[in-house]
C-alpha cells in the first residue's frame, strides 16, 4: 500500500487587470507532483479579501467578460459604502469575494485535476489596482505506483 504524501506551498500571482483571468496553467506549473499522484486532492486558499477564485468555463472568453459585466451589476460601487478609506472598488470588491468564495478543493485523477470538460480555474481579481495575489496550494494523496 502506498503512504500518503502531503505538499504545500505558497505562490504568487502576478498582478492582474480588474477582472476574471484563468490561472490553472500557473498552479498546475507552481504544483508539478500533481503528476506523481494517482488520486487525491489540491487546496487552494486565495490570502485576499478583495479577489477569489472558482471553476468556470474555460473555453470562450467571453464569458469571463460577461461574469465581470454582471458582478458590477449587482454589487455597485455607487453605493454610499461605510468602508470607503481604500477607494470606491474596496468594499465591493469584499463583497464580490465573500459571494464567490477564497478557497477550493479539486479531485487529482491519474496526474490530473479531474475537472469537467470545460472548467478551469479563474481568479476573479475585483480591484482596479491590484497587487499581486498569493496562493496557498495544498496537495494530499496517493503517488502512483
Amino acid at each position: 500500500m502506498s503512504v500518503p504524501v502531503w505538499y504545500q506551498r505558497v505562490i504568487s500571482v502576478p498582478p492582474k487587470k480588474r477582472g476574471c483571468h484563468l490561472i490553472q496553467n500557473e498552479v498546475e506549473n507552481s504544483m508539478p507532483e500533481i503528476r506523481n499522484l494517482k488520486h487525491g486532492l489540491l487546496h487552494i486558499l486565495i490570502k485576499h479579501t478583495s479577489a477569489s477564485i472558482g471553476l468556470n468555463e474555460n473555453w470562450d472568453s467571453d464569458v469571463r467578460v460577461d461574469m465581470e459585466m454582471f458582478l458590477n451589476r449587482a454589487i455597485p460601487e455607487n453605493i454610499p459604502y461605510k468602508h470607503s478609506c481604500e477607494g470606491p472598488d474596496d468594499m465591493p470588491a469584499h463583497i464580490k469575494a465573500a459571494f464567490i468564495g477564497s478557497n477550493l478543493s479539486i479531485p487529482v485523477t491519474e496526474g490530473k485535476l479531474n475537472l469537467g470538460t470545460w472548467q478551469g480555474l479563474w481568479l476573479f481579481e475585483h480591484r482596479d489596482h491590484a497587487s499581486s495575489r498569493s496562493l496557498v496550494l495544498t496537495l494530499q494523496g496517493i503517488p502512483k505506483s
